[in-house]
C-alpha cells in the first residue's frame, strides 16, 4: 500500500533519529515532558497531566479555547468498562451507541459515526467502526493511560470528518519518560457482576542506558451475556409479541434478566520501544487485538420477517512510529511525527458458527506537525496528514462494493496572546478520493468521487480576572461522504437492516458557533459551554418504512440541518471535616437537533442531569452519585420514544500506602436499584437495555 508513503516514514524515522543524536548543547533545549522520573515517583503521576496532549497547541485545559475532558487516574479507574463508547458515557456531552455492551463508540453533542474520529495517541483506530454501529473500536480501553476529549473548532485540525469531536486514547506504549526504577510495572485487574466479568492487564518498562526505554504490555477479558434490570424488550414490542399467533413471536415478551448473544472475550498484546533524551523522544509499537463478541438481536416480531444471533470475530495488526523532537530553531520550536499502519479483518458468524461475512480494511496514516517558535505572543503549528483505507466486504450479506479512500490534508493553528486576550485562527484544506470497484452483486459501475473540503475557525479568550475566562469560536466545516454512506446497498447482518448509501451525495457543510466560560478558585470550578451549528447537506441515516430481503431499509438522505444545546460541569470543595475533605460535583448536557422543514434528527440524546459527592482521606475515597435522563419524545417516523431512568452509583477506593495511587483498591455498585435503562442514541434500544445491578472490583498496582 503506497511504498511512496512508506518511504516518506522510513525517511522522517531516519531524520528524527539523527536529530535525537544531535548533542542537547548543540540545540539549547530541555524537555521537561521527557525528563526521568525520580525514583519513587508515581511514574504516570506526572505535571504532563494538566496538559492536553491531544491539542496541536499544547495547554493546561483550563487554557483551552473550546470545551476539553480529561480523564485519567483514579477518575478512568472508576468508569473504566470493556468499550471506549460505555467508558465516557458519563462526561459531559458524551453518549454512546450502545449496540450491545461490546460495541460501543463516543456519541458527542448528538453526533456519532463518520462525525467523531477515534484515536489512538493522535491518530486513527485504523478498524471500521465508523462504517456501522455494530462494528467494535479496536482500542481497548484497559491499557489506556488517559483518554482526552476534544469538542468544538480546534477538533477539526484532525480531519474534516472531526465536526463531532475527537476522542484520544492515550496510552504508553511508546514510552515518553525514562521511569527511575530498574522495571517500572502496572498491573489492573476488574471483576464485574452483570455479564461475570473477568478482565486484567500488565505493562512492563526497562530503562537501558539512562536513555532507552523497552515496553510490553497484555491484556484479556471475558464476560458472559449481560445481565439487565427488567424485560429485553420495550413495553410496546412486549405489546406486538404477545399479541401474535405465532408461539416463536409470543415468546419474546418473556424474555427478560439476560440479554442474548452478548458475551465476548478479548486479548490483545503489544511491545514497543524508544529512546528518550533532552532534546525529544522517538519509538514504534506493535500490538495484535482479538476479540470474539456477540451482538444483540434485532427480534422479528412478524413471522415473515428475519432474525439472526450474529457473531463477530475482529483481528488487527498495526505497527505506529512517533517521534517529538524539539529544533530550538528561530522558526521551528519542535518537530512532531505519527504515523500507524494495521491490517484489520473482521468475520460476521452465523448461527451455525460458518462465516456469513467478512471485512477487511487495509489503512496507513501519517501526521507531520512543526510548531512555531513562540515570539512576541505568537505561536503556532502548520502540519500535514496523509490517510489511505483499502476496505472490501466479501460473503452474501455483502452491503458494500470494495472500494479506496485516499485523503490528504494540510492544516495550521496560529495564536496571539495579548495578555488577558488570546485569539486563535485555524484552517484545514483536504483532497479525498474515493473509489468503488465494479461490482455484479450489488449492481454497481465503477465509481470514482473527487472532494476538495475546507475547514476555519476563529476564536477569542478573554480572561476577566484571575480566575474568570470567557472564550467564543465561529467555524466554518466541511466534510465528504464517506464510502459506505455513498455505495452501500445491501443487507447488514450485524444491525440487521437492508442499507442503501447514495452515489450522488455532495459534501456537507456547517457554520457554528460556541462560548464557553470557566471560573476557578482554591474551591470552586465551573465549566459552562454552549452551541449553535447550521448544516447544510447533512447527511444521515433514516428508515424508509420498505422491508428488503425481511429486513428494515435504512437510506442515507440529505437535508438541511441544525444542532444547538450547552454543557455544564461544576466541582466544590464543600467542607473539611477533620482528615475528611468534601467535594461536590455535577454535571448536565442538552442537544436538540432537527432536519429543517421535516422534523428531529434521529437518535438524539436528550437532556441529563448529574450529581455527586465525595469524601477524601489520605487512604479511602468514598463516592455516591445519581444520574438521571429524561424522556426522549422527540423522535421521527419509524422511531420510538425513550423513556426517563434514574441511575444511582457509588464507589469505595482503599490505598493501603498512605498519600500513594501506587497501590489501590476499588469498590463500584453501579445501577444500585436495578433500573432498566435504554439510551436513545442507541439502534438497539428496544431491544437491548444498559447493564442492571453491576457490583465491580478494581484493583490497579504500580511499581
Amino acid at each position: 500500500m503506497g511504498k511512496s508513503v512508506i518511504t516518506v516514514l522510513l525517511v522522517a524515522s531516519s531524520l528524527s533519529a539523527a536529530m535525537l543524536a544531535m548533542p542537547a548543547a548543540a540545540q539549547d533545549v530541555v524537555v521537561t515532558g521527557s525528563t526521568p522520573a525520580a525514583p519513587g515517583d508515581d511514574f504516570h503521576e506526572q505535571p504532563l497531566d494538566t496538559i492536553v496532549v491531544t491539542a496541536v497547541l499544547r495547554k493546561e485545559q483550563r487554557d483551552q479555547l473550546t470545551g476539553t475532558t480529561v480523564l485519567a487516574g483514579q477518575e478512568l479507574t472508576r468508569a473504566l468498562r470493556s468499550t471506549i463508547g460505555e467508558t465516557l458515557s458519563r462526561q459531559p456531552g458524551v453518549s454512546a451507541t450502545s449496540f450491545g455492551p461490546n460495541a460501543s463508540r463516543p456519541v458527542l453533542r448528538g453526533l456519532q459515526g463518520e462525525r467523531v474520529r477515534v484515536l489512538t495517541d493522535g491518530i486513527g483506530s485504523f478498524d471500521v467502526s465508523n462504517t456501522s454501529v455494530d462494528h467494535a473500536v479496536a482500542i481497548n480501553p484497559l491499557t489506556a493511560d488517559r483518554i482526552e476529549i476534544i469538542r468544538g473548532p480546534s477538533a477539526l485540525l484532525f480531519g474534516s470528518s472531526a465536526i463531532g469531536g475527537v476522542v484520544n486514547v492515550v496510552d504508553n506504549r511508546i514510552p515518553r519518560r525514562v521511569p527511575g526504577e530498574i522495571v517500572h510495572a502496572e498491573g489492573l485487574a476488574t471483576l464485574g457482576s452483570a455479564s461475570q466479568e473477568r478482565a486484567a492487564s500488565a505493562a512492563i518498562d526497562v530503562p537501558l542506558a539512562g536513555k532507552f526505554v523497552l515496553h510490553v504490555d497484555g491484556s484479556y477479558s471475558r464476560n458472559d451475556d449481560l445481565d439487565i434490570g427488567g424485560f429485553v424488550l420495550v413495553p410496546a414490542a412486549r405489546a406486538v409479541a404477545l399479541a401474535s399467533s405465532d408461539p416463536d413471536v409470543a415468546a419474546l415478551a418473556e424474555l427478560r434478566g439476560t440479554l442474548p448473544n452478548s458475551a465476548a472475550e478479548t486479548y490483545e498484546i503489544a511491545g514497543g520501544a524508544a529512546m528518550v533524551v533532552d532534546s525529544g523522544n522517538m519509538g514504534f509499537s506493535v500490538n495484535h487485538f482479538d476479540s470474539r463478541y456477540g451482538v444483540p438481536v434485532r427480534y422479528a416480531l412478524t413471522p415473515d420477517a428475519q432474525a439472526e444471533e450474529v457473531r463477530l470475530h475482529a483481528r488487527q495488526t498495526r505497527a505506529d512510529l512517533r517521534a517529538e523532537i524539539d529544533l530550538a530553531h528561530a522558526f521551528v520550536d519542535s518537530l512532531r511525527v505519527r504515523a500507524g499502519v494495521a491490517d484489520y479483518r473482521h468475520d460476521e458468524l452465523e448461527d451455525t458458527g460458518e462465516i456469513g461475512t467478512s471485512f477487511f480494511n487495509q489503512s496507513i496514516e501519517a501526521r507531520l506537525e512543526l510548531v512555531q517558535t513562540k515570539r512576541a505572543g505568537w505561536s503556532g503549528a502548520i502540519g500535514g496528514q496523509l490517510f489511505i483505507r483499502d476496505f472490501d466486504v466479501v460473503g452474501e450479506e455483502k452491503f458494500v462494493p470494495k472500494n479506496e479512500t485516499r485523503q490528504l490534508g494540510i492544516f495550521t493553528l496560529q495564536s496571539h496572546d495579548f495578555g488577558r486576550l488570546q485569539v486563535e485562527a485555524g484552517a484545514r484544506y483536504e483532497h479525498l478520493d474515493v473509489v468503488a470497484t465494479a461490482d455484479a452483486m450489488l449492481g454497481n459501475p465503477d465509481v470514482s468521487r473527487a472532494f476538495d473540503v475546507l475547514s476555519g475557525s476563529i476564536g477569542a479568550s478573554l480572561a476577566l480576572n484571575d480566575g474568570l475566562r470567557v472564550s467564543i469560536n465561529a467555524i466554518h466545516s466541511q466534510r465528504a461522504p464517506s464510502a459506505e454512506e455513498l455505495f452501500a446497498n445491501g443487507p447488514h447482518a450485524g444491525t440487521q437492516a437492508f442499507e442503501v448509501g447514495n452515489p450522488a451525495l455532495d459534501p456537507e457543510s456547517s457554520n457554528g458557533i460556541e462560548a464557553t466560560l470557566r471560573s476557578w478558585n482554591d474551591r470552586l470550578e465551573v465549566n459552562l459551554s454552549a452551541f449553535y451549528t447550521r448544516f447544510e447537506k447533512f447527511i444521515y441515516e433514516r428508515a424508509t418504512g420498505a422491508v428488503e430481503d425481511g429486513l428494515p431499509v435504512f437510506a442515507f438522505l440529505q437535508e438541511d440541518a441544525e444542532f444547538m444545546g450547552f454543557e455544564a460541569e461544576v466541582f466544590a470543595r464543600a467542607a473539611t471535616v477533620g482528615p475528611v475533605q468534601i467535594n461536590v460535583d455535577g454535571l448536565a448536557d442538552y442537544t436538540r437537533a432537527k432536519v429543517i422543514g421535516r422534523g428531529p434528527v434521529p437518535r438524539i440524546p436528550p437532556l441529563r442531569m448529574a450529581a455527586g459527592i465525595e469524601g477524601q482521606t489520605p487512604r479511602v475515597d468514598a463516592r455516591l452519585e445519581i444520574e438521571h435522563v429524561f424522556r426522549q419524545g422527540r423522535v421521527i417516523a419509524m422511531e420510538t420514544p425513550t423513556g426517563a431512568y434514574s441511575l444511582v452509583n457509588a464507589s469505595l477506593e482503599w490505598r493501603p500506602l498512605a498519600r500513594s495511587r501506587r497501590i489501590s483498591l476499588m469498590f463500584i455498585a453501579a445501577n444500585l436499584f436495578d433500573v432498566n435503562a435504554r439510551r436513545h442514541a442507541s439502534f438497539l434500544k428496544d431491544y437491548a437495555p444498559l447493564a442492571g445491578r453491576d457490583f465491580r472490583v478494581s484493583a490497579r498496582m504500580s511499581f
